[in-house]
């Protein structure tokens, strides 16, 4: 497990370090209606893919921006999520909130995650029975137990229709929790849960490549993360809410 993990942070600090050397000369092209990929999204995953097939030359690789190849004698078993660069919006506007994310995951289960903010060189860890840590430092999420003490984050889709089912719930909490955030960089807002600066963050139009690594942060930090009606975590199907605490979490997906 240590192997994974230092490969893992290696490969994510080698990415975000290649999105700052790019970040205001990378071209910017739509995927989507206000989806955007640059340049940078392409060569940081690149960058990450190398570090993981020197090291692990069997195990599968995916990407946000493509699905890597994969080798002859491939093991399925283990699973590579490469989020080369999550906040491309925020990257593109020169917002510094934004980061590589890389994650292994084992059997359907993430268990080992680094993500790297490059313009405050911040570095977030875990691996599954290992504890989460920023840069070195224990990690551990906050107490907050109520709706009305915690601060929330939540994602929505690059276009999304005001009726749809996110909204509707991101307005059911706004109305209940102390504040509600948009960021607009999931794997960074899951960090800043198991860091307790977040007590929450829910969002149901996620990847796996944006939460795997996240998730295995929140937990090893003590946080709770389950699916968006309580039921267990799929990284199949990402859609989930994260919270410090059990009696947070419940309330949460009481309005979910």
């Amino acid at each position: 497990m240590k192997h994974f993990l230092e490969v893992c942070e290696a490969a994510a600090r080698k990415g975000g370090n290649t999105l700052l050397e790019m970040r205001g000369k990378a071209a910017v092209q739509a995927k989507a209606p206000r989806d955007l990929v640059t340049e940078a999204d392409i060569a940081a995953q690149d960058v990450v893919f190398g570090v993981l097939r020197e090291q692990f030359p069997t195990h599968a690789i995916v990407g946000e921006e493509a699905l890597l190849d994969e080798p002859a004698d491939i093991d399925h078993s283990y699973r590579w999520l490469i989020d080369p660069l999550d906040g491309t919006t925020n990257y593109v506007h020169g917002l510094p909130y934004y980061a590589t994310s890389v994650a292994l995951v084992r059997n359907g289960t993430p268990i080992v995650g680094a993500i790297f903010n490059p313009e405050t060189n911040e570095c977030y860890t875990a691996a599954e029975g290992m504890g989460a840590f920023l840069n070195g430092e224990p990690l551990k999420v906050s107490c907050v137990e109520t709706m009305s003490d915690a601060l929330l984050a939540a994602s929505f889709a690059a276009t999304v229709d005001p009726a749809s089912p996110e909204v509707q719930r991101f307005l059911r909490v706004l109305g209940e929790a102390q504040a509600v955030r948009r960021l607009g960089a999931a794997a960074l807002n899951l960090c800043l849960v198991a860091a307790s600066q977040l007590d929450g963050y829910f969002g149901s139009t996620t990847k796996s490549w944006d939460v795997a690594a996240g998730i295995v942060i929140v937990q090893e930090a003590g946080g709770y993360v389950t699916g968006i009606h309580g039921e267990p975590f799929d990284i199949e199907s990402p859609h989930f809410v994260a919270a410090a605490t059990s009696p947070l979490h419940g309330k949460i997906c009481q309005f979910m």
